[in-house]
């Protein structure tokens, strides 16, 4: 059997004082996974710092969102035949000595994509703002309603994919806010989906782009898209590998 091919897809924005921890974390994982981080217009030196400290860069010349960012990953994947591909945040929160377990039970064929739920590991001590966890909670209502798979941690962007999830996502990734919207998609593709137990960590450096003043937009935006695209006909997102 052919040894897998993964790529860790890293979105950064002004990612300098967190994205070297995060590709050397990556870079020590065991069997081979190429950090790729995609700067999303960064303004300070998160690309010079990634490129330095071993990663592939995809600089991208203007700020195209966090959705964008992660589709540009996705069609580089494609685009290069990987096997499987993972999302990791390039603020350093999310620990990927966990990465493993999620990458395994899409190789041994369990799942298209598994997510990593900070909310089922015992080890977890980071706690998210009041207006998050009332965001979490919110869509984990919607989606299981709507789908009818029982997420616990809607909002996670630590996750893996296969390949044919990887096709999907090169054609068509959600922008704004994307997670909880991908996450419908993969389930209206007939994609099959499971949640793993994950660490979050503490931001190290700077800070998130979703503050308290966007939690009511995020929440409006994002209900709406996915309503729609329970009306789409699958079709849209193109063929199912």
């Amino acid at each position: 059997m052919n040894k897998a091919r993964i790529v860790a897809i890293i979105p950064a924005y002004n990612e300098s004082g967190n994205i070297e921890r995060v590709v050397r974390d990556v870079l020590s994982l065991p069997g081979g996974v190429m950090p790729l981080v995609v700067s999303d217009g960064s303004t300070d030196d998160t690309v010079g710092v990634a490129a330095r400290a071993g990663a592939h860069v995809l600089d991208l010349p203007f700020n195209l969102g966090i959705g964008g960012a992660v589709q540009a990953g996705y069609r580089y994947a494609d685009e290069r035949g990987f096997d499987i591909a993972v999302q990791v945040d390039g603020d350093g929160q999310h620990d990927v000595a966990c990465l493993p377990a999620l990458i395994r039970a899409v190789e041994e064929g369990r799942a298209d994509m598994v997510i990593g739920s900070r909310f089922l590991s015992v080890e977890n001590n980071f706690h998210s703002t009041f207006a998050r966890r009332a965001g979490i909670s919110f869509f984990r209502v919607l989606i299981r309603l709507l789908t009818g798979f029982a997420t616990t941690d809607p909002t996670s962007g630590f996750r893996a994919c296969g390949s044919s999830l990887i096709k999907v996502y090169a054609r068509y990734y959600p922008g704004d806010f994307p997670e909880p919207e991908a996450i419908v998609v993969a389930s209206r593709m007939g994609a099959r989906l499971m949640e793993a137990p994950v660490v979050m960590r503490a931001r190290m450096a700077g800070k998130s782009s979703i503050g308290k003043l966007k939690s009511p937009y995020y929440m409006i935006k994002v209900t709406v898209a996915i309503l729609l695209h329970m009306l789409k006909d699958r079709k849209v997102y193109g063929p199912w590998a």
